[in-house]
């Protein structure tokens, strides 16, 4: 299959060629090219790709392919095909694809999440369905009140792998893959292949084509992205002044918890800025209200956790701002990915703090680029100056001998912790690189926890 040929060379169904020709969809992206023949093939597949290049489609297609070359009637509280996903919004987006595709065929597909009453999921598979996408949660609340059986599903598709892995989804995974039949096909997508993604991928599928249509560390071409140094209390005032100086068609605003979204966003209403948020605590009503409001932009700024973020499938962003720089540097790529689609260019912002210098330098080093930098601190610290002094061979002023047991204000057991070996080799690589760091961003670089504080 050629890149640039279109979606009749797969020899897909012609009610699904209909479908897309009514989207006009005329050229597969690549994700879609590598992987819609694979999967018609039924093979296992593991599928790379940043979000907006088309996944949905990669899957969705051949799958309804395959249910319309083999049309039977669904099993009473079984489905043929489970789709898990990690979030309501990304689950009500897929479902939506499958019904758009599948317009002209007779399958059917229901959606099963958490956040709605789960009676009329339950009566809805009742009779069985075709397709079931659901979020993890919910598929072992069904499966607990048995109204719901996977002995019959024929194919097991895991999209955002990589976020239900962060989520902490993993167990709830691995029940539900218990009591799925092993002859089965398996399809993973994810935005990011962290060794954990990797490794479960090595239990659950059987000898895996693997599709990747771009590095893991890269970032959309048309992003132009730059760092704001800023004191933390400043970031608001900050954040204020860029959306106010910025020409923006919709900005998407990412904070690293559910409380610091909501305070964001009241923050920008308070200034005369409109602006909603969305996270895992909102209804489910509330997070659909929320969404309409910025696609339609009536809102044109969105404040949001990395997790209800999976959901926002919404073109016309223009600007991404990082309120919280992201502790994991793959995360990084996957929210710039939000703007800069369908050929458009975008803007990328992160307001930077002393604390996270550390997750700067990893984003910088899994992209291998120099992020731009500004500088809009009150006051450097004095330590931040040092390094120049060093580096003109200046000698280091002498310790007074009135106070032998302190120096610089630090305590003889304070400076054993800060002398650590661990910590003297981060210093004197900074020293190489005239970046000397302050006591505050050496703390910045020791290891941190890879998780982020949210939940589902």
């Amino acid at each position: 299959m050629k890149l640039n040929g279109s979606f009749t060379d797969f020899e897909l169904n012609e009610s699904l060629l209909r479908a897309l020709a009514e989207k006009k969809y005329q050229t597969p992206t690549p994700i879609q090219a590598q992987t819609i023949p694979r999967v018609m093939s039924g093979r296992d597949v593991i599928g790379i790709a940043q979000t907006g290049t088309g996944k949905t489609a990669a899957f969705a297609l051949p799958i309804l392919h395959r249910l319309a070359a083999d049309p039977r009637p669904p099993t009473r509280r079984n489905c043929r095909v489970l789709v898990l996903s990690p979030t309501r919004e990304l689950s009500g987006q897929i479902l939506d694809n499958f019904r758009t595709y599948g317009r002209h065929l007779r399958i059917s597909a229901a959606l099963a999440i958490g956040g709605v009453a789960i009676g009329r999921q339950v009566r809805v598979l009742l009779s069985g369905v075709d397709v079931l996408v659901a979020t993890p949660g919910r598929v072992l609340d069904l499966l607990r009140s048995n109204a719901l059986r996977l002995g019959e599903v024929d194919c097991l598709v895991l999209d955002e792998a990589d976020r239900m892995l962060d989520m902490g989804f993993i167990h709830d995974i691995r029940k539900i893959v218990a009591k799925l039949p092993a002859d089965r096909q398996t399809l993973m997508f994810s935005a990011t292949m962290p060794r954990a993604i990797a490794d479960l991928a090595a239990q659950m599928l059987r000898e895996p084509v693997k599709v990747a249509v771009a590095p893991v560390a890269s970032t959309a071409e048309r992003v132009r992205q730059r760092i704001i140094r800023v004191d933390r209390p400043a970031k608001p005032s900050v954040l204020i002044d860029v959306l106010r100086q910025e020409a923006i068609d919709r900005a998407l605003i990412f904070t690293r918890t559910k409380h610091g979204a909501d305070k964001v966003a009241r923050v920008l209403n308070r200034a005369g800025i409109a602006a909603e948020a969305i996270h895992g605590n909102k209804s489910q009503s509330q997070r659909e209200r929320v969404l309409a409001t910025f696609r339609k932009g009536e809102v044109k700024t969105l404040v949001a956790t990395d997790i209800a973020a999976r959901g926002i499938d919404v073109d016309g962003i223009s600007h991404v701002v990082n309120f919280d720089v992201p502790n994991l540097p793959e995360t990084y790529v996957h929210r710039i990915g939000r703007t800069a689609r369908a050929g458009a260019d975008g803007v990328a912002i992160s307001l930077c703090d002393g604390d996270e210098v550390a997750f700067v330098r990893d984003i910088e080093k899994l992209i291998r680029l120099s992020i731009p930098v500004s500088d809009r601190r009150t006051h450097r610290s004095r330590v931040d100056e040092r390094p120049a002094k060093v580096a003109n061979g200046r000698a280091a002023p002498k310790r007074s001998a009135k106070h032998p047991r302190r120096r610089d204000g630090v305590s003889r057991k304070q400076r054993r912790h800060h002398d650590s070996p661990e910590n003297a080799r981060l210093a004197s690589v900074a020293f190489l690189n005239r970046h000397a760091p302050s006591r505050r961003d050496v703390a910045a670089i020791a290891p941190r926890s890879a998780g982020q504080s949210e939940g589902s």
